[in-house]
């Protein structure tokens, strides 16, 4: 079995004030232990050492976004009202004496356990917490100012205006689903997977039916070893949500 424990040695935390270096002794001692009856990354009920995300961030629910950035460039923009929310938020830390499961050992980009820190919620559904709310091998949090702001090329045009309220939805969540592995128009803090609008825009080159298949399940259009792009299903992404998202893409193809 193959742990990430060793890759980091601190967690930098920058709470949008000061910046902070906790070394894993430190965190431990304000760890609590949790179980995770469905854990997003393991697919199965895990139990961790954790710390409260409140104690780390106090008053979470003041920040507009805190940036989660992992180890292989995967960059989670999370509300903080969401961490300080009903889906409680923890930090849970991997330690030499109870070192976790390879994530896929049939993989080969995720031979790694998902340590040494990963961001796990014991109550997810309440918080209508998403699958890419669930960033592991973390090395950073930051507080920051929100995507949209420090990125304004991802922001849809407020012509044509019928649609315009669907587009700001879409982008919403482009922002919750896609942008911790795409950018938009060269814009956005992650860079794992490709731009989606340079050169062209999915909704370009994919049917209406084919890009929303893409979208639920990705492995059923186009399938290879290394794929790493999941599937968004109704309970993660809604049908609703789904249209808004492909009427944002509509919207950002006109603004390459």
């Amino acid at each position: 079995m193959q742990t990430a424990i060793a890759q980091v040695a601190v967690l930098e935390v920058n709470n949008g004030a000061a910046t902070l270096q906790w070394t894993r002794a430190a965190l431990l001692t304000q760890t609590t232990e949790i179980r995770i009856e469905q854990d997003v990354t393991y697919r199965r009920a895990m139990t961790y050492r954790a710390i409260a995300l409140n104690k780390l961030l106090p008053h979470a629910e003041q920040y507009g976004t805190v940036q989660f950035v992992a180890a292989d460039g995967f960059v989670a923009n999370i509300a903080g009202k969401d961490l300080a929310g009903a889906g409680q938020a923890y930090l849970a830390i991997e330690t030499p004496e109870q070192a976790w499961p390879a994530i896929d050992t049939d993989h080969p980009q995720k031979k790694l356990s998902a340590g040494p820190y990963y961001l796990v919620w014991g109550n997810p559904k309440a918080g209508k917490i998403g699958s890419e709310q669930w960033p592991y091998q973390v090395v950073k949090i930051n507080v920051v100012r929100a995507l949209s702001e420090r990125f304004p090329q991802i922001r849809p045009a407020a012509l044509p205006r019928a649609s315009y309220p669907a587009a700001l939805r879409g982008m919403a969540m482009y922002t919750k689903h896609c942008s911790v592995c795409h950018q938009m128009n060269g814009g956005g803090d992650a860079a794992i997977g490709p731009d989606l609008n340079l050169p062209y825009s999915p909704s370009d080159y994919f049917q209406e039916a084919f890009l929303k298949k893409l979208i639920r399940q990705p492995q059923s259009v186009r399938s290879w070893k290394n794929a790493q792009m999941p599937g968004f299903d109704r309970a993660a992404l809604s049908d609703q949500e789904l249209g808004d998202l492909i009427i944002y893409l509509r919207h950002m193809a006109k603004q390459q």
